[in-house]
């Protein structure tokens, strides 16, 4: 499995770059908790790469190269890497999994647009409810039913980080907001990525996004009510502590632009508290209806990749197709570019 000093690595990778995961993690048991905090180191590092690199392009083809010598079993000679390669082979991880958030990941190096909630939901299923799916693997749950509210969770969690950071995007040049919700408010992107204001209908977008976090939310719930007894108490405290997040923006009238939602230690302890009050007891109750929920439409791709009973289909050309397109964008700037 992962070796001692590999995942030492990781859980102080974790501890310092994801404090929400590293607080709800302590709820899981050992068997599940350490290989996650091994993807989540993982997914992280994937994450930062493309996120503060200078060339994005470049850390996105770097990243398909990690994966590739991950699942041939020649992993890079570095801690997280060698983790995920041992959680590929102890797991039998889909390769459809890792493939989708490298997708979503090329999706923000190629500056992609998002025109609808549908697109953003799409983006949202492959930077989160891929790793979501993964949690699953994580836990030995194949069940199609219960992945598509790990997925529901994935990309509420997802949106909730969208809404709360619309002010640092936009500064950072990037909108997540769906792009027919600006043009129904009037809003010019080009405008509001010069100069973001939280007037009305700015806020009213983000009130939006977070009622549509709430609904899926409510519907991960009768998931994680179906998962191994000693793995509920974790997922709930990730399910709480995020959608805390969005109960602050709430507090601070919908403003992500001129101010940042943050929790503190004593909401966070509350939360882990509730967290193990929703799971007592919950051994005996009875299934929930709302598990039976047909899965969204942008997330069934990952359900029927990560589901023994269903073919795997590889997520290898799409994500081909994606590399393509950035490494023609690439060529185009890099033509463009005046000689010195």
């Amino acid at each position: 499995m992962i070796r001692p000093d590999d995942l030492d690595h990781c859980r102080e990778a974790i501890r310092h770059g994801s404090l929400s995961f590293h607080a709800a993690s302590k709820l899981l048991p050992a068997k599940v908790r350490d290989p996650a905090l091994a993807l989540y180191a993982f997914c992280r590092l994937a994450d930062d790469e493309v996120d503060e690199g200078d060339y994005q392009a470049g850390a996105v083809f770097r990243l398909q190269d990690r994966l590739d010598a991950a699942y041939a079993g020649r992993p890079k000679n570095a801690p997280e890497d060698r983790a995920f390669a041992a959680i590929i082979e102890e797991f039998e991880m889909p390769r459809a999994l890792p493939e989708a958030l490298l997708e979503g990941l090329a999706w923000d190096a190629a500056g992609r647009d998002y025109h609808s909630l549908s697109d953003v939901r799409a983006y949202s299923a492959r930077v989160a409810s891929a790793v979501g799916a993964m949690m699953c693997v994580l836990m030995r749950v194949r069940d199609g039913d219960a992945l598509a509210r790990a997925c529901d969770l994935g990309v509420a969690m997802q949106l909730t980080n969208i809404a709360r950071d619309v002010g640092e995007d936009a500064r950072m040049g990037r909108i997540y907001l769906p792009l027919d919700w600006l043009a129904e408010a009037g809003i010019d992107p080009l405008n509001f990525l010069r100069e973001p204001l939280p007037d009305e209908a700015v806020r009213g977008m983000v009130k939006r996004l977070l009622a549509e976090a709430d609904r899926l939310y409510r519907r991960s719930e009768a998931g994680i009510n179906v998962l191994p007894l000693q793995a509920r108490t974790g997922i709930w405290a990730a399910r709480l502590i995020y959608a805390g997040i969005g109960g602050q923006l709430r507090r601070q009238g919908y403003d992500s632009i001129s101010m940042r939602a943050r929790t503190h230690g004593r909401q966070k302890l509350g939360w882990l508290m509730q967290a193990a009050l929703r799971t007592g007891g919950s051994v005996v109750m009875p299934k929930s209806p709302v598990i039976y929920a047909r899965p969204l439409d942008e997330v069934v791709f990952l359900v029927d990749a990560t589901c023994r009973s269903a073919a795997q289909p590889s997520r290898t050309r799409a994500v081909l197709d994606v590399l393509a397109e950035l490494r023609a964008r690439e060529a185009e700037i890099g033509q463009n570019r005046p000689m010195a």
